[in-house]
C-alpha cells in the first residue's frame, strides 16, 4: 500500500516543472520529496521499526508553502509507519527583520553560538560540543536560556537573530559582548562554560519538540535526522527523556543522507518492495583500489600479500602503542569512519590521544571515540552506543583508567558497536582482544586537517606520510614506517 502524504510533503508545482523537461517514462514517475521528508526517511526505511515518530532538525530545507506559512522547513514531527508518511508537526518560523527574510532554526541557533565561541581553524559545532564538557551550565545558563523560549505544543522560540546565520551582531553574556571575530579574546573558562549553557539550552528544546511528538504520535521509537541528529550528546539522553523506548540515527543524518532516503522511498514505498535489514555497517562507498607501488614515501617499506596475516601483524602493532591507518573494503557512507577508512590506536593511554590530536591538528580537547565488540559493550560502558558512532555512552567508572584516550573529560565517550557482521574492523578487533584482552580500539577518522575522509589507497599512502603514522593498512598490503624494527 503506498503511503499517503499531508499537505506539504510533495511540492506540486515544482514536480509539474521538473516533469515537463523529462523524457518518458520518467516524468510521469517523478515524486518530489520535501527535504525533510527525505532526511527522516533515511532513518525510518533502515531502522527496523514499524512505527515510530520522526524529527527532522537542521538549519533548513524546502519551502513550506500556503499549507504551512511563509518560510522553510525547520522542525518537522512524523509519525511513520510501513505504509503512511504523516506530517504531524511543523516548527512556526519566526520571521526576522530586516532586508533579507531569515528564518530561525535551532540549528542556525547551535552554529551560530558555536560561530561566537570557537576560534576560527577548529570545527566550529563539534569543538563547542566537545569544550562543553569542560564548563559549568550554570554561570551563563540563564543568559542562554532566555535566547530559547519552549512554548506549548512543542513550540520553539529563538530570539532575534540568534536563530540565523548573523554572527555579528553583539551577544552580550556575563562580562563580555561575543561576536565571531572576538571568539578568540575569551578564556578557556569563559568558552567552556558559554558552550555548556548553549548545549544544555540546545538539548532542552530539542527534548521539549521530541516530548511533543511522543504524546502526539504514542511511538515507542524515535528516529532522529537533520544536522542537528550529529550531536552525540544529545542523543546519549534524548530517548530516555523524551519518554521513547528506543532511537535510531541513521548512518548519514546529515544532508548526504536526503539522496539515501529518497532512493529507499521509492524501493519501498513506489516499488513495493521489503524494508532493508537494518544494518550493522554503512561501507557503501567505493573499494581504495590497489597501491601505487612507484609512490611509496620515503620513510617508509612496503608489505605485500599478506592476506591472513595482517590482522595478526596489525593486533601487534596496536598492542605495541603505534598509530595505524586502516582502510579496507567500501569506504562508509556518512561523516563517521567506522572501521573502513580510520586511523586506529590503542585505547589505554592518554598520551596516545595528546599524540594524535598533534597529528591531526585539533583543539587539545576534542575527544577520540571507542569502537567495541558489542557483546562485551556492557562490560565498559553503562549506556548504549551505536553501530554508526552518533551516541555519546558513559564509560563505568572502575573501566576508565584502562582506556584513558577514550574518556572524555565528564566521562563519557561517543561509542561505535561492531557487530559480528562488520566486515571492516571485526575481525582486527578480536585479535587485538586475544592479544590486550581489551574488546576496544581507538577509531578516528582518516584525513588530514580541513580534508574530508580519504577514499583511495594512494590517498592514503600520501596521507599516511603527511601524518606521521607509523603504519597504514591497505587491503593485504601493510605500509611501515622505517622508525619501527623489522620483524
Amino acid at each position: 500500500m503506498r503511503p499517503t502524504p499531508p499537505a506539504g510533503v510533495w511540492l506540486s508545482t515544482e514536480r509539474d516543472e521538473l516533469a515537463a523537461g523529462l523524457p518518458e517514462p520518467l516524468g510521469s514517475r517523478l515524486q518530489l520529496m520535501s527535504h525533510h521528508t527525505a532526511h527522516v526517511l533515511s532513518g525510518y526505511l533502515l531502522s527496523g521499526l514499524e512505527h515510530a515518530a520522526g524529527l527532522v532538525i537542521d538549519a533548513g530545507g524546502s519551502t513550506l508553502g500556503s499549507d504551512f506559512g511563509p518560510g522553510r522547513e525547520r522542525i518537522t514531527g512524523y509519525d511513520l509507519t510501513s505504509n503512511r508518511i504523516d506530517r504531524v508537526y511543523q516548527a512556526t518560523p519566526t520571521v526576522l527583520p530586516g532586508p533579507r527574510r531569515v528564518h530561525s532554526s535551532l540549528g542556525h541557533f547551535y552554529r551560530n553560538l558555536a560561530a561566537r565561541i570557537i576560534p576560527p581553524g577548529d570545527e566550529a559545532e563539534g569543538s563547542m560540543m566537545a569544550l562543553a564538557a569542560f564548563g559549568d551550565p550554570s554561570r551563563y545558563g540563564d543568559d542562554v536560556q532566555q535566547l530559547l523560549h519552549l512554548g506549548a505544543d512543542g513550540a520553539v522560540h529563538i530570539a532575534s537573530p540568534f536563530g540565523s546565520a548573523d554572527t555579528t551582531t553583539p551577544l552580550r553574556i556575563g562580562d563580555r559582548t561575543w561576536t565571531a571575530r572576538s571568539a578568540a579574546d575569551a578564556s578557556f573558562g569563559e568558552r567552556a562554560d558559554l558552550a555548556a549553557a548553549v548545549q544544555e539550552a540546545f538539548s532542552r528544546a530539542v527534548i521539549h519538540v521530541a516530548r511533543h511528538l511522543r504524546r502526539i504520535t504514542e511511538a515507542p521509537g524515535l528516529v532522529f535526522s537533520g544536522g542537528c541528529a550529529l550531536n552525540s550528546h544529545l542523543n546519549g539522553r534524548l530517548a530516555q527523556e523524551a519518554g521513547f523506548d528506543t532511537l535510531f540515527v541513521a548512518p548519514a543524518p546529515h544532508d548526504a543522507g536526503t539522496a539515501l532516503g529518497a532512493a529507499l522511498y521509492g524501493w519501498h514505498y513506489q516499488l513495493r518492495q521489503p524494508r532493508l535489514p537494518v544494518p550493522v555497517d554503512a561501507a557503501w562507498g567505493p573499494h581504495p583500489g590497489p597501491i601505487p607501488t612507484s609512490a611509496i614515501p620515503a620513510g617508509y617499506r612496503l608489505m605485500t600479500g599478506l592476506e591472513g596475516r595482517l590482522f595478526p601483524a596489525v593486533a601487534d602493532l596496536l598492542a605495541g602503542h603505534h598509530v595505524v591507518g586502516w582502510v579496507q573494503g567500501g569506504m562508509e557512507f556518512g561523516p563517521r569512519a567506522l572501521g573502513h577508512r580510520s586511523i586506529l590506536a590503542h585505547p589505554g593511554r592518554t598520551q596516545t590521544r595528546e599524540r594524535l590530536n598533534a597529528i591531526k591538528q585539533r583543539a587539545a580537547y576534542r575527544p577520540f571515540a571507542p569502537a567495541v565488540l558489542a557483546e562485551h559493550a556492557r562490560e565498559w560502558f553503562v549506556t548504549e552506543g551505536d553501530p554508526f558512532m552518533n551516541r555519546v555512552a558513559r564509560v563505568r567508572h572502575c573501566r576508565a583508567p584502562q582506556v584513558g584516550a577514550i574518556v572524555h573529560h565528564d566521562g563519557t565517550t561517543r561509542l561505535q558497536m561492531v557487530a559480528e557482521q562488520h566486515s571492516g574492523l571485526r575481525p582486527l578487533l578480536e585479535e587485538f582482544h586475544r592479544r590486550t584482552g581489551l574488546p576496544i580500539l581507538l577509531n578516528t577518522s582518516f584525513n588530514t586537517k580541513s580534508a574530508p575522509i580519504l577514499m583511495r589507497a594512494e590517498q592514503a599512502v600520501r596521507a599516511a606520510a603527511d601524518l606521521g603514522l607509523d603504519a597504514v593498512a591497505i587491503n593485504d598490503s601493510l605500509l611501515v614506517s622505517d622508525k619501527l624494527p623489522t620483524r
